[in-house]
């Protein structure tokens, strides 16, 4: 596959990606590469994000073709997106998938949002025009009221297609100082970090030799709770070992008397920290092992890496998370909503024909989730509160 995609004075949408209201770039060429190479380019992009490294792809989703290509805007690359390609039953089509991306080198340019566009309007053309596909793109939660990049896609012809039954993320601003921090922080998420820190707790960064003592205590866990994991879990061994350093999760512990009694997995390149994976044993929740972990993680991550957020993830409709989740974010972080994914096809009938495909999935995944619900109560959303709209400044 190769292509050179001209796009001649679009604009972009009314939210206008962030205020930016340049040009879309008259020329993008797009490069397919390998996947070594593939993670390998991407590693010190500012959009990079877990779901489009090609090593953990290649495990998450073993029965998809992988597609990574390069954007160029003729002097350099300025971002990128790894294509999943997943066969529909009987022969029936294709839908090319991109979750959370595309990405972009430099999300701050002053030109990112004609990057972005000129990045989508390249995929639409190869992969929906040309090769007849359902395009399917996710774009990520938004740190601003209007997720822009899916409006950007609602404005070249996109249609809303499946969305998460809890969408919200809660993200953290990890460029406050520990004592903003500390103030930012909800009341009652304050007065359990201020007990733990008098519990005798201490924190540790963990190199990846240690990862065993971290798979010890997450099997542990989960034996411990006995809940069905349908995480992405497998793929963290891969990444652990990954080629590219930079791209290598961090690990980091907490011990109590010398035993390890929490654990977390993070991914730190790019603009956006995530957290992936904890673990905790018994003795965590009454030492509020989860608070202190987290509040040195933040400030970890602020003097040791060059993002601006933490992502800390959803909450499953868990309202127990949320609540921690939500005071942890406090007053200076935001929770957002990510979008509905966004579905483009050339024709209607690849368009009813993907799009029916999504529906069957996401009905399979509700009846067994349901079904799972009522043989173990505990694993039932209990999330109270609807709270799916943006709360940021």
């Amino acid at each position: 596959m190769s292509m050179t995609v001209e796009i001649n004075s679009m604009r972009l949408a009314a939210s206008d990606l962030a205020g930016v209201s340049h040009a879309v770039p008259a020329h993008l060429s797009v490069n397919p590469v390998g996947g070594a190479e593939w993670d390998q380019t991407i590693s010190p992009f500012g959009g990079v994000v877990q779901e489009q490294l090609f090593a953990f792809a290649r495990r998450r989703w073993p029965d998809v073709v992988l597609e990574p290509v390069l954007f160029s805007d003729g002097k350099a690359v300025v971002g990128g997106a790894l294509i999943m390609l997943q066969a529909l039953p009987l022969g029936i089509g294709s839908i090319a998938i991109s979750k959370w991306g595309p990405i972009q080198c430099d999300p701050a340019r002053a030109d990112h949002a004609s990057v972005y566009a000129g990045m989508v309007e390249a995929l639409r053309v190869e992969y929906a025009e040309k090769r007849g596909m359902m395009l399917s793109i996710l774009p990520r939660a938004s740190l601003t009221r209007t997720n822009a990049e899916y409006e950007h896609l609602l404005s070249r012809g996109f249609r809303p297609g499946a969305e998460l039954a809890f969408p919200n993320r809660y993200i953290v601003n990890l460029r406050l100082s520990d004592a903003e921090q500390r103030k930012s922080l909800h009341q009652k998420w304050r007065y359990h970090l201020n007990k733990s820190e008098r519990a005798g707790l201490t924190f540790e960064h963990a190199p990846r030799d240690r990862f065993e003592d971290f798979q010890v205590l997450y099997h542990s866990m989960t034996d411990r709770k006995q809940f069905a994991d349908y995480s992405a879990y497998d793929t963290l061994t891969d990444l652990m070992n990954i080629d590219v350093e930079g791209l290598r999760p961090q690990m980091f512990f907490v011990r109590h008397e010398g035993e390890l009694v929490a654990g977390a997995v993070i991914f730190t390149a790019g603009d956006t920290a995530v957290y992936l994976y904890g673990a905790t044993n018994d003795k965590a929740l009454p030492l509020r092992a989860g608070y202190f972990m987290q509040s040195r993680v933040i400030s970890w991550l602020r003097d040791n890496t060059g993002a601006s957020w933490y992502d800390l993830g959803g909450t499953d409709g868990f309202q127990g998370l949320h609540q921690f989740k939500k005071g942890l974010v406090g007053d200076a972080g935001v929770i957002t909503p990510i979008p509905r994914v966004a579905n483009y096809a050339a024709r209607p009938m690849q368009l009813m024909i993907g799009q029916g495909a999504f529906f069957a999935r996401e009905a399979y995944h509700r009846a067994r989730n349901k079904v799972i619900g009522i043989i173990k109560p505990s694993t039932r959303p209990s999330q109270t509160e609807a709270d799916t709209q943006y709360l940021g400044d």
